[in-house]
């Protein structure tokens, strides 16, 4: 797998959502590559950002920071991480900037409300050499660094908007009932991304339609029908009908089978298998059940509270969990095993008791080939000597 061609990569990627002076960080340095025609599990409790992460790739937020590459293109590229440029460039390259805006700041203020003991004239005279002094500096400093920057990220992104990248990464929602439009046809939502990318000609489209809906496991006359009309799991064969129609190249799974009975789920995954084999598809495949992920995944990474805490192949990870979420998450798999599941144990994940961050911060760092786990200094000898021992 190390040999194939990285089809999807993620740097360092970003998603805060801020709300007032509130910041939450729903993905926090996040970094994982997916190699061509494999299925990369992401996995996790509710919560951990692993939907935003993958709506964060397809474009449908504008990330905060970090950089998402397809096919060697960028096609995400953060703001946040060149406004930190800017704001560095202001501090390294201006003496006293803060001094010269605090007192602009109050002079402008006092000038404004006619303060007692004001002289609006010395105001006004104060304003002129502040500015004098300092706008220069500051235009060169700031206009330097950001027409820099901005020309980077912005000649990239234009590159991928005119090639339509991102056209070739489709996406399976979780929820089969709130992702199709209950006033469209089963037609009409599977044609909708045809339309948009110019096709006119209704036979072409019509028979395309039929063509994913007998691959889906659908028939034909399905497709006058409205949403409401279907069941659970023929909702999200539709779904996965709407993503495949677009000949994508790597289509994100959000939890497609969450929703569905257990018979249904297992139709569901066998359909994408099929689906990956026919079309060489690769998928991202986002799901809190380990066992489906592990029956589907070439690869898994695992997320909590934003963060990639383990990444390692799907053998591996079962076989030899390092990161302490991660050995909690195996554990809570149950069996069909009545004497197995009396003598289970639950592993409860404390972070606060099992981690001591407050002078080393953790890096996700590989502790064996293709196997990445985040830790510190003192954890990462810990884990190097487990492992030594292993062996």
């Amino acid at each position: 797998m190390s040999n194939q061609e990285t089809l999807l990569k993620v740097s360092h990627l970003c998603q805060y959502f801020k709300a007032g002076n509130f910041v939450t960080k729903a993905v926090d340095d996040v970094s994982f590559e997916i190699k061509k025609g494999e299925v990369f599990g992401l996995v996790g409790e509710s919560g951990c950002g692993k939907t935003t992460t993958g709506r964060s790739i397809i474009k449908l937020y504008n990330i905060t920071s970090g950089d998402v590459y397809f096919k060697g293109t960028r096609i995400c590229a953060g703001i946040q991480s060149y406004k930190d440029a800017i704001k560095k460039a202001k501090k390294d390259k201006i003496p006293n900037l803060s001094e010269f805006v605090a007192e602009q700041r109050k002079l402008i203020k006092a000038a404004k409300y006619d303060q007692k003991n004001c002289d609006k004239e010395y105001a006004k005279k104060r304003i002129a050499e502040l500015n004098e002094k300092y706008e220069p500096l500051l235009a060169k400093a700031v206009g330097a660094e950001k027409t820099k920057l901005e020309a980077e990220y912005k000649d990239e992104l234009r590159k991928a908007r005119k090639t339509k990248l991102v056209t070739q990464i489709q996406m399976i929602f979780q929820d089969p009932i709130a992702s199709l439009d209950p006033r469209m046809t089963v037609r009409e939502i599977i044609s909708e991304g045809l339309i948009i990318q110019g096709e006119r000609n209704k036979d072409v489209i019509n028979e395309k339609v039929y063509e994913m809906l007998e691959l889906v496991g659908l028939v034909k006359e399905h497709a006058t029908r409205y949403p409401h009309e279907f069941s659970g799991g023929q909702r999200q064969r539709i779904g996965v009908a709407r993503s495949i129609i677009m000949n994508p190249e790597l289509i994100i799974a959000d939890e497609p089978v969450s929703a569905l009975d257990v018979s249904v789920q297992a139709q569901v995954i066998n359909l994408l298998n099929d689906l990956r084999d026919r079309f060489g598809l690769t998928i991202m495949f986002i799901a809190h059940d380990l066992s489906v992920v592990k029956y589907f995944s070439d690869r898994i990474g695992v997320m909590y509270y934003g963060k990639m805490v383990e990444l390692a192949d799907s053998d591996e990870l079962f076989a030899h969990p390092l990161h302490p979420y991660t050995k909690s998450l195996l554990s809570a798999i149950p069996l069909p095993d009545p004497i197995y599941e009396k003598a289970r144990k639950r592993i409860v994940y404390n972070p606060l008791a099992e981690h001591d961050y407050s002078t080393d911060k953790p890096t996700l760092r590989e502790v064996r080939p293709g196997h990445f786990v985040q830790c510190n200094e003192a954890e990462y000898q810990k884990i190097m000597q487990e492992l030594g021992g292993n062996d």
